[in-house]
């Protein structure tokens, strides 16, 4: 990996006509250990003309890359997945220590990248296979061509996972990609580059730009990029889709969600229990598909907090490189910072504290497991996507105001529902406006399944064989 640098740069101030600028250095891209809040690397953004060397080399990797066979690409695909799982140890121990990742949940993001490029390999063929179609032609048919360079950019809470669920179809689709990742996670960003390297794809197919967010839009600009993936924030979703809108350019955006976690009356509550705290808890809440709105019937509403505060308190914060750990930290100071105000806030506004609800003491960023009870539409904690481990529970009469409440929001990314029955299974799979609906279980990505949002959670889908058809050219062809 890149030595630790150390730029010592003068601020300069220059006066113009009684006017006074001053040119700072760049900020260098730093990864900090968010356990600790000590910095572990700072590396320097790459120069406007290092970023153009980088963009013809995968303008040139294009070129041959897509005229690349099904069966070389399924070979290297197959080879990446086998680098994955046998350095998984090392790269899961990135991912924890730039992020704060529980280190057995970072092993198992590797595994499940493995298991993408492998699904990937295997399927592309079949999912791009030439569609005959009868017309009043002697022959007429659909093939999917690759469109060439695809920005991606993305963010840190799955570092790993976030640019393989890209990259694995783009790249058996015969598009390269370059990355823009999360500031924050610089080393994982290195050594997701390293990786294709080490598994023989052409030098250009997939490179990290070490960037700052203001390096984006001339990237999106650039002709020889075709089109811009982004897993984000709704205003980064806004800007990347105004930026590339200006240039005719598509866009496929995944961002927040506040997902609805419906337990109704007749649910196994110990399993309702079981999903909620690994479905609010797992990543220490730092996912957008994590549940976060609890609706609970009233009629079994005191038992099931009852064992949901029990099993919360079980939950042990730590050291995430120790594999007992269940919570790690928050992977940054405003995360915290911003998850404290939404705490307080809702509190002030007449949630009751049930568990946690404090920033915990020492080094790093870390906050307690939360549980507020009493939860109105209008607190933050509702209305608003929470990252971080802050559960809102709210007591409902019945199925109607569960899924009328669940409805009640901006996002549409996924919701889960716990019951045992089939006509409750029935109304929320038509009747919840979001774009999953997952029963019994955690809303989770699987490469199997499309996956992606609706209303400002975002459009477009990844996954599956409507992800990988995202980012191909669809060729009509008619022949007399």
């Amino acid at each position: 990996m890149t030595e630790l640098l150390k730029p010592s740069y003068n601020i300069l101030t220059f006066v113009i006509r009684n006017f006074s600028f001053v040119i700072a250095p760049p900020v260098p891209i730093r990864s900090l250990n968010p356990t600790t809040a000590e910095v572990l690397q700072n590396f320097t953004e790459l120069s406007n003309q290092e970023i153009e060397l980088k963009l013809q080399q995968a303008a040139t990797a294009f070129s041959i890359w897509k005229k690349t066979s099904f069966a070389e690409r399924t070979k290297l695909m197959l080879k990446l997945a086998e680098i994955l799982r046998s350095k998984k140890e090392d790269l899961g121990k990135i991912i924890t220590l730039e992020m704060g990742k529980p280190i057995r949940e970072s092993f198992a993001e590797i595994e499940k990248c493995a298991t993408c490029c492998e699904y990937f390999a295997e399927n592309a063929e079949k999912f791009l296979a030439e569609e005959q179609i009868a017309t009043d032609a002697a022959r007429s048919f659909v093939r999917c061509e690759p469109m060439g360079i695809i920005l991606a950019v993305m963010p840190w809470n799955f570092p790993f996972w976030q640019v393989i669920r890209f990259i694995a179809p783009a790249a058996m689709a015969g598009n390269v990609g370059v990355l823009k990742h999360a500031s924050n996670v610089p080393q994982c960003a290195l050594a997701l580059e390293e990786i294709f390297t080490l598994a023989g794809f052409p030098d250009g197919v997939f490179q990290s730009l070490l960037i700052s967010s203001d390096q984006v839009p001339a990237l999106i600009r650039d002709d020889r990029v075709k089109a811009v993936t982004l897993t984000g924030s709704e205003h980064a979703g806004i800007a990347v889709a105004k930026e590339a809108g200006a240039s005719l350019k598509k866009t496929l955006l995944e961002l927040g969600g506040s997902n609805p976690f419906l337990v109704l009356a007749d649910a196994d509550i110990d399993l309702a229990v079981s999903a909620a705290v690994k479905g609010r808890f797992q990543n220490c809440g730092q996912s957008c598909i994590a549940a976060k709105r609890f609706l609970v019937a009233e009629k079994i509403a005191a038992e099931f907090l009852e064992k949901f505060i029990a099993a919360t308190k079980k939950l042990v914060v730590g050291d995430p490189l120790k594999t007992e750990t269940d919570i790690g930290p928050l992977a940054s100071k405003n995360i915290l910072e911003d998850l404290e105000k939404q705490v307080s806030k809702s509190v002030e506004m007449g949630a009751e504290l049930l568990l946690g609800g404090k920033r915990l003491e020492g080094k790093g960023y870390f906050y307690a497991p939360t549980i507020l009870g009493n939860v109105t539409p209008e607190m933050p904690v509702f209305a608003e996507e929470t990252f971080g481990p802050v559960a809102a529970v709210t007591v409902v009469k019945d199925i109607d105001e569960a899924i009328r409440l669940a409805n009640q929001s901006r996002f549409g990314l996924g919701a889960a529902v716990c019951t045992q029955s089939k006509e409750n299974i029935a109304r929320c799979i038509a009747e919840l406006h979001t774009s999953a609906v997952f029963v019994n279980g955690i809303v989770k990505s699987d490469p199997r399944l499309p996956f992606g949002g609706i209303e400002k959670s975002g459009y477009g889908r990844e996954l599956s064989h409507y992800g990988i058809k995202e980012f191909v050219n669809v060729k009509t062809v008619w022949v007399r």
